[in-house]
């Protein structure tokens, strides 16, 4: 067993029938210069397996500012604080061979690759993993309690991570994040091997790294807009040309969207289509900063390009795509298989999404149910349910049980 973990195992109290996570800081090496940082990289690009936790805020920026770094491997855990010196050196740890461990680290790729230029080229995110075992997207925190019978301790999760000099609690805190991910893994990827399903766990895990991270086309930011559905005719157009110069303007300056111009300005600018500063004056929502000088003149811009460019919602992946005589069979399907995950103990959000059965039933050919590890789970089951070669019952345990019908 590691130095490390010996050492924080040793510790460990007991009370009742959990053990308490005591604090972890006198294993934590504090990381705050350059030769110091040099020193922990040279020692990492080695480790087979490290862990990574971040702590940002984007409260006031557009781009998430990281506040705190964590790193745990087999013999301690580092505190790297990215305010006194820059991580992109540490970019030569992610490059190699060594496999991150992260837990639901989606956002935590969004910050390495904004500092590091690169995101790590193995993940394992204990996360994704544990809904291979029958946990639905668990907190890390009631995943070590679960899987380790650790409690971690309580911290302030509205601390400023930005301030400094951080308090002993603070690092305690976020050490604890990292402190029993590698141990976790191991015991995961134990049983995972055991039932046949690390590779798909392996597989969903690459899925997540090789996702798009950071803010997205600025052209579809429209779409995430509260109630742009309601729009109509040149309204559309004219919200896609405004939320992507609001996304532009927010990327260039650093800030929110919202500090740039709120949704309600979005939105009201969009109904009206405003042609002149008085009239873009007179829209709910815009302040007399949205309507002078340079700023005004791009808005105005923005509308003139929306009205000229309209633009449609994408239709929704739902019951309407289907022939209407298969829509019934999504409700049929889907309890069947949430009746299959809780027999083989998989998140059904990680088995099947609605859109998943809707693309399978609408005959598209490139849905996730189709190949890997969900076509082996599924089997033929849904396809004979739909042709009529299987029907549902209940089991007389509160579950369903599928029964395959004989040729007629």
């Amino acid at each position: 067993m590691p130095r490390g973990r010996r050492r924080r195992e040793a510790a460990l109290r007991h009370d009742g029938h959990r053990e308490i996570c005591p604090p972890v800081t006198s294993d934590a090496r504090w990381v705050a210069d350059p030769v110091s940082l040099d020193a922990l990289i040279d020692e990492l690009v080695t480790e087979p397996v490290y862990a990574i936790d971040t702590e940002f805020h984007r409260e006031r920026t557009y781009y998430p500012k990281v506040a705190l770094v964590q790193i745990a491997w087999s013999s301690g855990i580092a505190l790297v604080d990215p305010l006194a010196v820059d991580i992109a050196p540490f970019a030569k740890v992610l490059d190699g061979p060594g496999m991150c461990v992260l837990h639901a680290g989606q956002q935590d790729l969004e910050v390495l690759i904004r500092a590091c230029a690169t995101i790590p080229a193995r993940l394992y995110d204990t996360q994704i993993a544990a809904g291979f075992l029958g946990h639905s997207s668990p907190s890390l925190s009631a995943l070590v309690a679960a899987e380790i019978g650790v409690q971690l301790g309580k911290g302030d999760r509205l601390t400023d991570w930005l301030a400094r000099p951080l308090s002993d609690d603070q690092k305690t805190y976020a050490a604890a994040d990292v402190a029993h991910l590698i141990e976790l893994r191991d015991r995961q990827t134990a049983k995972l091997d055991a039932q046949g399903r690390l590779a798909w766990a392996e597989d969903e895990c690459e899925v997540v790294r090789n996702r798009p991270v950071g803010p997205g086309d600025p052209d579809d930011a429209w779409l995430r807009l509260k109630d742009v559905r309601t729009l109509k005719g040149t309204a559309r157009g004219v919200a896609r040309s405004l939320a992507g110069w609001r996304e532009r303007r927010a990327a260039e300056l650093d800030q929110p969207v919202r500090f740039v111009l709120p949704d309600l300005a979005v939105l009201s600018i969009a109904q009206r289509a405003p042609r002149t500063i008085e009239s873009l004056r007179q829209v709910r929502g815009v302040e007399d900063r949205h309507a002078k000088g340079k700023i005004g003149e791009q808005v105005l811009a923005a509308v003139a390009e929306g009205v000229a460019r309209p633009a449609e919602v994408p239709a929704e992946r739902d019951d309407n795509l289907l022939d209407r005589r298969l829509r019934p069979a999504v409700t049929l399907v889907s309890a069947w298989v949430s009746q299959l995950a809780r027999n083989e103990h998989i998140d059904t959000a990680l088995l099947a999404t609605r859109a998943d059965l809707v693309s399978l039933l609408a005959g598209e050919t490139d849905g996730r149910l189709l190949t890997g590890w969900r076509a082996a789970v599924l089997g033929d089951h849904i396809r004979q349910l739909v042709d009529g070669r299987a029907a549902l019952a209940f089991d007389g345990k509160g579950g369903l049980r599928l029964i395959e019908l004989g040729a007629s």
